[in-house]
Parts: structure tokens; C-alpha cells; sequence
């Protein structure tokens, strides 16, 4: 069977270099929804959500934390500008826990109309954090707890 096609993706924030490899396949949240790109993918640019990036090789996955900026796609290349991205290794989950549960005591209370908004995109942020942290780092197509009833 012949390998699948790859592209080049480029995963950048301001602070550094968080990927740059060969790629069979990303999903990206866009703020028009999820998009998935493959080699080939014809060029367009879109500007990225706050959400779960997956990073497709094979029967193996990846999942980073995206926190707004854009994408470009372009002559195979996939180049990836994040205002901010972690891992599920960069994570501090217990931080951030604390964070969505302090979240959620302030919507009770009685704010104002800009607090309200700064702490939707909070939690927005908190959520995409604890979403990837429970992700394996990299998963393949049968999880262990599978393999172990085998």
C-alpha cells in the first residue's frame, strides 16, 4: 500500500516554534467552523478559533490547545500563526480547573457587561485546555485499555 501524501506544518506562536513536520492530515477549528486540510489542499488563509487542533499521521493523533490567529495554506506548506498553543503537556491542569470553577462562581454573580464577555472567553479557554489535557500525547487507532483485553 503506498504511503500517504504529506504536507509541511508549521505551527508558530509568538513565544516559539511549537511544530514544523511532514503532516498526512490537521483539523483546525476556524471561526466558520472545523477544517480539515490534506496534501493537495488548494490555498486560502482562514483565522483560527479558540479550539482543539488535530494533527493526523497515520493511526496515530495529536492534540494541541489553539488559541486564536490564522492559517495559510499554500503550495503544500501549512503555516500556522497562534496568538497561543499548548500541548497537553503544557498544560497545568490543576490551574486550569481552578480557573473554570472560579468561572463559573463569577457568572453567578451580578457583572457587568465587559466582565461578562472577558470571562465567556475565559472559560471558552479553560474548556479547550481540559479537553486536550485528557488526551493521550499521541493516540493510535486502538486505545491501550483495547489492547490489554486482547
Amino acid at each position: 500500500m503506498p504511503a500517504a501524501a504529506t504536507f509541511r506544518l508549521r505551527i508558530t506562536t509568538p513565544e516559539n516554534v511549537k511544530y514544523d513536520e511532514d503532516t498526512q492530515m490537521v483539523i483546525m477549528r476556524c471561526i466558520t467552523g472545523d477544517m480539515g486540510i490534506m496534501a493537495g489542499h488548494e490555498p486560502t488563509s482562514v483565522i483560527l478559533d479558540y479550539g482543539v487542533l488535530r494533527i493526523i499521521n497515520g493511526d496515530e493523533e495529536r492534540r494541541m490547545a489553539v488559541f486564536g490567529g490564522m492559517a495559510q495554506v499554500q503550495d503544500n506548506i501549512v503555516t500556522i500563526l497562534a496568538n497561543d498553543a499548548q500541548w497537553p503537556e503544557d498544560i497545568d491542569i490543576a490551574f486550569v480547573e481552578a480557573e473554570r470553577d472560579r468561572m463559573e462562581r463569577r457568572s453567578q454573580d451580578n457583572i457587568d457587561d465587559l466582565a461578562i464577555a472577558r470571562d465567556q472567553i475565559i472559560m471558552r479557554r479553560t474548556l479547550v485546555q481540559i479537553e486536550v489535557s485528557t488526551f493521550p500525547l499521541i493516540s493510535g487507532s486502538r486505545r491501550e485499555s483495547d489492547k490489554d483485553e486482547s
